[in-house]
């Protein structure tokens, strides 16, 4: 596989990466850049609430979140949101409703979606690696 270029991350990845999973952790030695969306620091956050340790899962989405390049939706990205959203009702694929922002921001910023989900395969313009 190529070298992964600039890779927007996936909640699903980065909770591999949180796992330490070493395919992982290889992949993100060879991109050229990292982003976060803040969409996925919202699933984290929600899932370090409700886990079994929450300050410590918590904390370590803070000190993760710190660290990351995080981008942000904007006007602009509701406008790739809406053109992603209503292509996918159109053809009967609906996916979850984050990871239509996720997609958005993906393809707002030309990045490469590194995630675990196949259902990003159904939306057009957005290139995406299986990291597994």
């Amino acid at each position: 596989m190529p070298p992964a270029g600039r890779v927007l991350l996936d909640t699903n990845v980065i909770i591999a990466l949180f796992a330490g999973e070493a395919a992982v952790l290889t992949e993100l030695g060879s991109a050229e850049a990292v982003y976060v969306p803040a969409v996925a620091l919202g699933e984290l956050y929600y899932g370090a609430r409700k886990s079994g340790r929450p300050a410590e899962n918590v904390a370590r989405v803070a000190e993760f979140a710190t660290a990351a390049l995080v981008l942000a939706c904007d006007a602009p990205t509701a406008a790739v949101y809406g053109e992603i959203k209503a292509a996918l009702r159109a053809r009967g694929t609906p996916i979850p409703e984050n990871d239509v922002w996720i997609a958005a921001l993906a393809r707002q910023h030309d990045l490469t979606l590194a995630t675990r989900d196949a259902h990003f395969g159904h939306i057009d313009g957005v290139r995406v690696v299986g990291w597994t």
